[in-house]
């Protein structure tokens, strides 16, 4: 095999891409995919937690050059927006797609499209990477799109972009097919979780979700022109009155996971959506509360990773009404 290859075409070759596919597509008949285990029988077309039934809900596909420089690089990042989510943020930046569940009903389409739309990020977009955003919730799907497209030629790493409200058991069978993680730590409080995103135990169960992607993938690893092959990247969005608990998430990360992982920090929070009810969340981070982020990050010694500026988070916001839903910007 060589070094360069995706863990999945081994997997394909011996067959137990084949068997992880049947595991996963099996449970979706009582669907225990991610931590809500709502057990909605998704393989009749039943709606579970997360507003899907049984086909994926592709939202948008196309090249995404404002990922992280690793992920983007010269071509841009492969992104296949998925819609509707197993989380309900308030501030969703996305919710045009995350949650608006009638709407995203005429964008399912079949595992055998998904598995094209996969080829013609790499062969036609030429992209560095095919990087599916919100997943959670379509794992046994992307699989078996996974297994449809490796003898068509699908030979690019894949991207795991996620709030990092995922199972496990999930997770487990991901082992050896995702190259990189690309894991949110959006809150240290399970209280904070349920209270602005509608889960319970987000704190719990995105730690034990990101040592999983860790033991799986371990540090960043990138090639000769800086671009990602494998590891995990963790995503740190600070919002307004320490609410996403960076004080503790934070040097969590530095004694739990590593010390040299790779941590992105943003600052683009911007009260879309609902967070206009919440009298805390209605206005955008202050430069005293990114200074104070910046200065704990120097403090843990984090050195891998990337620091948003406090420039406009209209440079940020997706439309996704519009051809390209993100405006063109380099990260």
């Amino acid at each position: 095999m060589s070094t360069n290859e995706p863990g999945y075409i081994a997997l394909y070759r011996s067959g137990e891409l084949e068997r992880r596919a049947g595991r996963l597509g099996a449970r979706l008949a009582e669907c225990d995919i991610c931590p809500r285990e709502c057990g909605a029988n998704r393989v009749k077309g039943k709606v579970g937690s997360c507003n899907s039934g049984y086909l994926p809900i592709v939202s948008s596909v196309g090249a995404h050059h404002g990922e992280e420089p690793v992920l983007s690089g010269r071509r841009g990042s492969g992104t296949i927006f998925f819609g509707n989510c197993n989380m309900r943020c308030v501030y969703c930046q996305n919710h045009q797609i995350s949650q608006d569940p009638e709407n995203q009903q005429r964008y399912e389409v079949g595992t055998a499209v998904l598995a094209e739309r996969m080829l013609y990020l790499q062969d036609e977009l030429k992209c560095h990477n095919i990087n599916l955003v919100t997943p959670s919730h379509f794992v046994p799907q992307i699989v078996k799109a996974i297994l449809e497209a490796v003898p068509m030629g699908l030979r690019l790493p894949l991207v795991y972009n996620t709030s990092s409200y995922d199972s496990l058991k999930t997770l487990r069978e991901l082992d050896g097919i995702i190259s990189i993680y690309l894991a949110d730590l959006r809150y240290a409080s399970n209280e904070m979780g349920r209270k602005y995103s509608r889960v319970r135990h987000y704190a719990d169960s995105s730690r034990a979700a990101i040592k999983e992607m860790y033991r799986q993938v371990g540090n960043l690893e990138v090639d000769d022109e800086g671009i990602a092959r494998k590891g995990l990247i963790i995503r740190h969005l600070v919002l307004p009155d320490g609410i996403a608990g960076s004080e503790e998430s934070l040097p969590w990360l530095v004694s739990e996971i590593s010390p040299g992982v790779a941590v992105s920090i943003m600052s683009q929070y911007h009260p879309a959506h609902r967070a206009y009810k919440y009298r805390e969340l209605n206005r955008r981070i202050s430069p005293g509360e990114y200074v104070e982020v910046v200065g704990l990050v120097e403090r843990l010694g984090i050195q891998n990773g990337w620091m948003q500026g406090m420039e406009s988070p209209a440079n940020y916001l997706p439309d996704f009404s519009a051809d390209e839903p993100f405006p063109a910007r380099k990260r």
